[in-house]
């Protein structure tokens, strides 16, 4: 090639790039993607609606949603987090759930976005205590929910029944009354097993205190130890009174709803989304009692689930990510979830004053208990919880295997605190 050829060549080169450089950008913009289990109708439709407002405020980082069925997604996110990339920004639950990833380097620190945002002075301390760990910020928690022992004023009154049933003695009482009349005392969906969990939890820290629970979630006491095997006994005696609807496993917890708005069950031991499926047209007939007490002289401990979101560690837009936790911690987004939702907000400065009378009693259940606990799944490693929740349905199914479930379930807990050990 001549000199002059080569001269031409590069400055053809150049041009190219020049013009490369002036022409109008084809880039699309940067997503976040969204990764949520809001797959009820309800909360699903919500969730549209804030990444609708996103979208619009932000057209040059646009969120794209992907709504993965509630149990679908617990058993996938593994999954998720260890894809490249991983979804930008995902829901999850405050707690062990989240803990366990965040040891494992899967959930990403959005210290600086808390920081800049003021977080630390608007969320309660306690909410703050959750979304810490070491020195760095790595769970968004957004809204908590009370349990409760739900009913229907209606059935209690055909049943002769005064609500609220506040010993376990007067719990009993109003199963035999109930059945009397034909309905069945309580209603449930175990198909997924978590609702189980729910009265492990509160028979638990009903007969042995909310400490001795922790303390069992954290793998410190032992399934076999007496106290837990008493938790199961009075357990047992619900089931042998006839208190539960027939085949529970053969229900998810949305049919359990259904069976008690259908009138042939009088009680659900429930979350406050309850509401979200119960008919609108029945909650006139809908009320909550706190779990009655087995013990009086225990502290009284409740289940409060907290959710939220957080960044993955592998995020393709980890800058957009913070931008949109920022969004979802926002007063704004909060104060439309409690407006809409009913959910109970974990910023101090949302106004909760126009609150319903039963979320205002849910807000007064919680704050006079002497502790509050996540949820059986949540307060104890993945795996064990695993292990647990097959127990109590197994239980459920058939009372007299205690003996061989405790004995599985403590060599299960002795394992995974070994191998937890060994790790550290």
């Amino acid at each position: 090639m001549s000199r002059f050829s080569k001269l031409f060549s590069v400055a053809l080169s150049i041009a190219v790039l020049a013009a490369l450089a002036l022409a109008p950008s084809t880039a699309q913009p940067p997503v976040i993607t969204f990764s949520s289990n809001a797959s009820d109708p309800v909360p699903r439709a919500f969730t549209e609606e804030i990444v609708a407002m996103w979208n619009e405020a932000n057209p040059d980082t646009p969120v794209e949603l992907n709504t993965v069925a509630h149990e679908d997604f617990k058993n996938a996110i593994r999954t998720y987090l260890a894809a490249e990339p991983s979804p930008d920004v995902l829901t999850w639950f405050a707690g062990e759930r989240a803990a366990f990833f965040i040891d494992r380097g899967l959930i990403g620190d959005f210290n600086s976005a808390w920081s800049q945002e003021g977080f630390g002075d608007a969320f309660a301390p306690g909410f703050q205590a959750l979304a810490t760990s070491g020195e760095g910020q790595y769970f968004l928690p957004t809204s908590y929910y009370w349990w409760a022992v739900y009913y229907r004023p209606s059935l209690f009154e055909q049943a002769g029944i005064e609500a609220p049933i506040e010993t376990w003695d007067d719990l009993l009482a109003a199963c035999d009354a109930l059945n009397a009349i034909g309905v069945t005392p309580f209603t449930t969906g175990i198909k997924f097993r978590w609702p189980a969990a729910a009265w492990f939890d509160y028979i638990n820290m009903r007969t042995n205190g909310p400490q001795f629970h922790i303390d069992l979630m954290l793998l410190k006491e032992s399934y076999t130890d007496e106290r837990v095997k008493q938790t199961f006994a009075n357990w047992a005696q619900l089931i042998e009174r006839d208190c539960f609807i027939d085949d529970a496993a053969a229900y998810d917890w949305n049919e359990g709803v259904d069976i008690m708005a259908q009138g042939e069950a009088a009680m659900y031991l429930m979350g406050a989304f309850i509401t979200d499926t119960y008919p609108d047209e029945l909650e006139d007939d809908l009320d909550f009692f706190r779990f009655p007490i087995i013990n009086p002289e225990l502290p009284i401990g409740e289940d409060a689930p907290t959710d939220g979101f957080f960044m993955s560690a592998g995020a393709a837009n980890p800058e957009g990510a913070k931008a949109f936790l920022t969004f979802l911690g926002s007063q704004e987004v909060q104060q439309k979830a409690f407006d809409d939702l009913g959910r109970l907000p974990t910023r101090t400065d949302v106004d909760v004053s126009a609150a319903s009378e039963a979320t205002q009693k849910g807000i007064a259940l919680i704050q006079s208990a002497d502790y509050v606990a996540q949820f059986y799944d949540r307060d104890t490693t993945a795996e064990m919880a695993d292990a647990g929740l097959t127990a109590f349905v197994e239980f459920w199914n058939d009372p007299s295997s205690v003996d061989e479930i405790l004995e599985r379930l403590e060599e299960d807990r002795v394992r995974i605190a070994a191998e937890l050990a060994a790790s550290e």
